[in-house]
């Protein structure tokens, strides 16, 4: 599963309607530029990918008043929330997805109801402890990963990043179940995008030729 497609959906939804260089805008405002495959081309590419299969509605506007040239706005169909949600609570719950898929999946979990992000964060947890049972008693000799050399670091390692991975969780869960953020059905939630026009301090200022589509 690639972070992308839950980024560029989260940020078109959570504007309602957003041309190209808004979701570019959003997701470097948050820094996905960094720790995803957010940057420029694979933005642009993948708002158009998912018009076609009809996870976004392609709108053509006018040229706006500024004078710049006309944009294409999208918006996500039904289908398209559809395929949101459950790109959503696959990359929460799954203990076995990368960084950057989850670290979207937190920036958007506000979307769910607060009980259900509790549930699909256990499921998590049960997850990395199942995996963890199963490593440490087929793959790990009697005298420790250390008997197999420097490679039984590598046993370590994914050790201790399922263990700090279990220890976050429950760390989230813990502030959820206390009643921080806000969820759906709430209330208004917390706005993390830019208005159309505002400046963002964490723009790269590279250009790229789908800024203008």
């Amino acid at each position: 599963m690639s972070a992308i497609r839950l980024l560029v959906l989260g940020a078109v939804r959570m504007h309602g309607r957003a041309h190209g260089y808004q979701v570019r805008n959003d997701l470097e405002y948050w820094g996905a530029h960094e720790w995803s495959n957010a940057k420029p081309g694979s933005i642009y590419h993948a708002l158009k990918q998912m018009a076609k299969q009809g996870l976004l509605l392609a709108h053509e506007t006018a040229p706006s008043t500024a004078g710049g040239p006309p944009r294409t706005e999208y918006e996500v169909t039904e289908k398209g929330l559809d395929e949101y949600r459950a790109l959503l609570r696959d990359a929460i719950r799954s203990y076995d997805r990368n960084m950057d898929v989850l670290s979207a999946a937190v920036g958007f979990i506000v979307d769910l109801p607060r009980e259900e992000a509790v549930a699909l964060l256990k499921e998590r947890i049960e997850g990395i402890r199942e995996w963890r049972e199963a490593v440490t008693e087929y793959y790990t000799p009697e005298e420790g990963p250390e008997s197999l050399g420097h490679i039984g670091e590598i046993m370590n390692l994914w050790v201790h990043s399922a263990d700090s991975g279990a220890e976050w969780t429950r760390g989230l869960i813990a502030r959820i179940e206390g009643g921080a953020y806000t969820f759906a059905g709430e209330g208004d939630p917390f706005v993390g995008v830019l208005a159309d026009g505002e400046e963002n301090p964490y723009a790269t200022g590279v250009p790229d030729p789908g800024d203008n589509d």
